[in-house]
């Protein structure tokens, strides 16, 4: 079977560090699948306000929507650990762009790799808009 291999970029530019609450374990005792997704968005939400955008503008009901995710996991991770989480965008196009994840604990253990693409949505129109030229530039 063939797994997914997610390529980290050469450079992030941003990193956040998000703790592992108790709620996040699963029935291991580990970090969950469903959990990790959820801290990805967070990293996500977090990297777009670094670069001046957000993933919902209210007003304009203008934003991104998520058209895949893939994760590789490299080790577990326990309640009570920081994760370092490094984001930066690859494979910027005319509709959106993929963010990369670089998830490690605080003492430097690789956690899990991940990549969202995501497309920029008229939530009005419930259609695809182009990428804005200057968030392009931002991103870039």
């Amino acid at each position: 079977m063939a797994r997914v291999k997610v390529s980290l970029p050469e450079s992030f530019g941003f990193a956040t560090e998000i703790p592992v609450r108790i709620t996040d374990l699963n029935y291991g005792a580990h970090l969950g699948n469903d959990a990790l997704l959820s801290i990805l968005h967070e990293a996500r939400v977090q990297y777009l306000a670094h670069a001046g955008t957000a993933e919902f503008d209210a007003a304009t009901r203008l934003g991104f929507i998520m058209a895949d995710v893939a994760i590789e996991y490299k080790g577990e991770a326990f309640h009570g650990d920081v994760l370092r989480i490094e984001v930066g965008p690859l494979d910027l196009n005319k509709y959106g762009f993929d963010l990369v994840y670089w998830v490690k604990n605080r003492a430097g253990k690789e956690i899990a790799r991940a990549k969202t693409g995501m497309l920029c949505f008229d939530y009005n129109t419930r259609k695809l808009r182009g990428l804005p030229t200057e968030l392009a530039a931002r991103l870039a």
